[in-house]
C-alpha cells in the first residue's frame, strides 16, 4: 500500500512548501513512503550464491531476488567483522566512529540511529534475531529487558533478539517480557526469526494499516558452530561434515528469505516494499568451507576469487552479495556502483524524505536513490575503511591498501619495516593479485592524501566531536562475556544450548 499526503493546508503554507520543493524536492514528493525491511546474513561470503556460479551450493531464493531486483556486484560491508557492520547500517557512518572498533563492542547511545529517525517518522520499527551492538560477547544469548544498550535504545519499538550468532531452537529476549522471562523457540534459526517477523508484519497490518512499518532481520547464520539439519545437511553428503553443516545452514536461510518474499506478497505489500539483503562481512577461511569468497567462472563476467577472508580489509573480507528487491520501484538490473553499507541510512533517509538532521554531521554513505532507477557514473563519495591497524579506501577503480603495523619479533625486539601501501585496480584486477602502487604513482599519492584526511575524522569522531555536546558523556564500555563475574546475566539461569 502506498501513503499519500491528506489534509488542508494555509495558503501561506503551501507557498512554503512550494519554494521548499523547487529548491529541493524532497524524495517523497508524491506521498511515497514504502515498507522497508532490510535482511542481513552472518558471516555469508562473496561468492556464496547460485547466482555467482556457486559449485554446489544453490540459493534458489537469492537468485530470484537477484533477477528480480538490482543486483550489485560491487557492495561492501560495513567493516570486515560482525558487529562493525551492525553499527555502519543503523548509524550510516564506519564503525569507530560510533565506538564499535571491532566485534561485541557497544554502540554508543550518543549515535543518531535509522530505526530512530523512522520511529520519529511515523514508522513502526522492529528487529528481529542478531543483535551483537550491546557490549556482550560470546554465543548469544537472550537481550536483557534492562540492558542499556537493547534494540529499543536506538528506536525499535518490538525485538526478539539475542546478543550474538545463534543456532538451532534458539533462547532469546523479548521486547516487554519482565527479566529473566526468556523465550524458547524450536526450529532452525533463520526460519524462527523470520516467522516470527512475519507474524508481527501480519498484526501489525491488522492493526495499523496505514502504518508504514521498518523490519529488520539478522540472521545467526552461517557463522560458526554450525548445526543444520539433518534433511539440509543431506545435499552436501558428499563434503566433510562442517561444510555440511556450514552449507546446511544457508540452504536453511535462503529457504527463510523465500518465506518472507512470499508472505510480503500475501501480504498484499510486496509491490510497495523496499527489501534489502546483505550480509555483514565476508567468507570464512576455513578450508573446507571453499569457496567462500568467489571462485573463477568464465560463465559470469567478472567472477573470480577474491583476496582475503573475514577479518581483513582485502576484497574477500569486505566484499559481500547484496540485492535490493522493490518491484513498485526497481527494475531488474546487475550495478558494479561501489556501494556499501554505508549508503544504507542515507539512501532510506533520502527515499522517506528524511531532514539531514536525522544524520550526525559526518556521514561516510551516501543516497543511492538515483541508482535505484538507472546508473549515476562514478561515486562521489569513496568508502573508507579502519580496523585491527589497517587502513583501506576504494575511490571507483582504485583501491588502496594500507597493511597494519608489523608485528615485534625476536629477542632483540626488532622490528621489521613498515608494510607499504599497495593499490590495486579493481575493475581488471578484482583479486587484488597485482599492486600498482609503482606504475601508478599519481594515483596513490591522491588516494594516500585522502585516506589520511578521510583517518583524521575518524579520529576526531572516536573522541566525540560529531556529537552535539562536543564530546563523549560517558566513556565507552569495555566488552565483557555473558558468563564474566561482572555480566548481568549471572542473575539468570542462562546457559548456552549444545552445540554440535
Amino acid at each position: 500500500m502506498i501513503y499519500r499526503l491528506t489534509g488542508r493546508v494555509s495558503l501561506f503554507v503551501a507557498v512554503c512548501c512550494w519554494i521548499l520543493f523547487v529548491v529541493q524536492p524532497p524524495a517523497w514528493a508524491e506521498g511515497l513512503r514504502p515498507h522497508i525491511v532490510l535482511v542481513m546474513a552472518d558471516d555469508q561470503g562473496w561468492g556464496q550464491t547460485g547466482y555467482y556460479g556457486h559449485p554446489f551450493l544453490k540459493t534458489p531464493n537469492l537468485d530470484e531476488m537477484a533477477r528480480r531486483g538490482l543486483r550489485f556486484d560491487r557492495f561492501y560491508a560495513g567493516g570486515p567483522v560482525c558487529s562493525p557492520t551492525r553499527a555502519t547500517v543503523l548509524t550510516g557512518r564506519t564503525h569507530e566512529r560510533t565506538g564499535v572498533p571491532s566485534h561485541g563492542h557497544a554502540l554508543r547511545l550518543q549515535e543518531k540511529t535509522l530505526p530512530a529517525a523512522l520511529a520519529a517518522a511515523g514508522y513502526s520499527t522492529a528487529h528481529f534475531g542478531k543483535w551483537h551492538l550491546d557490549g556482550i560477547r560470546g554465543p548469544g544469548v537472550p537481550i536483557l529487558p534492562d540492558d542499556p544498550f537493547r534494540p529499543d535504545a536506538f528506536g525499535f519499538t518490538t525485538w526478539l533478539s539475542v546478543t550474538n550468532f545463534f543456532d538451532r531452537d534458539p533462547l532469546m529476549g523479548r521486547s516487554g517480557r519482565p527479566a529473566g522471562d526468556f523465550e524458547q523457540l524450536q526450529g532452525d534459526s533463520s526460519e524462527v526469526i523470520v516467522a516470527a517477523a512475519v507474524r508481527h508484519l501480519e498484526q501489525q497490518l491488522n492493526r495499523s494499516p496505514d502504518q508504514p512499518t521498518f523490519t529488520v532481520i539478522w540472521f545467526g547464520s552461517p557463522h560458526s558452530p554450525w548445526q543444520a539439519s539433518e534433511q539440509d545437511q543431506a545435499v552436501f553428503a558428499e563434503l566433510p561434515i562442517t561444510a555440511q553443516h556450514h552449507y546446511g545452514e544457508l540452504v536453511a536461510m535462503d529457504r527463510s528469505i523465500g518465506h518472507l518474499r512470499a508472505a510480503l506478497r500475501e501480504l498484499g505489500i510486496a509491490e510497495d516494499t523496499l527489501l534489502w539483503f546483505t550480509s555483514d562481512n565476508g567468507g570464512l577461511p576455513n578450508a573446507e568451507l571453499q569457496p567462500t569468497v568467489g571462485q573463477d567462472n568464465p560463465e559470469i563476467p567478472g567472477m573470480t576469487g577474491l583476496r582475503g577472508f573475514k577479518g581483513s580489509l582485502y576484497e574477500g573480507g569486505l566484499r559481500v552479495p547484496a540485492v535490493i528487491e522493490w518491484p513498485g520501484r526497481v527494475q531488474p538490473r546487475a550495478t558494479s556502483h561501489p556501494a556499501g553499507a554505508a549508503d544504507i541510512f542515507p539512501t532510506i533517509a533520502d527515499l522517506v524524505g528524511l531532514p539531514n538532521t536525522v544524520l550526525l554531521p559526518r556521514v561516510d554513505g551516501i543516497s543511492l536513490v538515483q541508482l535505484l532507477d538507472h546508473e549515476i557514473g562514478p561515486r562521489e563519495q569513496p568508502l573508507g575503511f579502519r580496523c585491527f591497524g589497517w587502513g583501506a579506501w576504494i575511490d571507483n577503480d582504485y583501491k588502496l591498501v594500507l597493511p597494519g603495523p608489523p608485528r615485534r619479533q625476536g629477542r632483540r625486539d626488532q622490528t621489521r619495516s613498515a608494510p607499504k601501501p599497495e593499490l590495486y585496480n579493481l575493475v581488471t584486477d578484482p583479486g587484488e593479485t597485482s599492486n600498482c602502487a609503482a606504475e601508478q604513482p599519481e594515483v596513490l599519492e591522491r588516494l594516500l592524501a585522502d585516506y589520511e584526511a578521510f583517518s583524521r575524522t575518524v579520529d576526531a569522531s572516536i573522541q566525540g566531536e560529531d556529537y552535539p555536546e562536543g564530546r563523549l558523556t560517558r566513556p565507552d564500555p569495555v566488552p565483557i562475556g555473558w558468563k564474566d563475574a561482572d555480566s548481568p546475566y549471572r542473575r539468570y539461569n542462562v546457559t548456552s544450548p549444545d552445540k554440535k
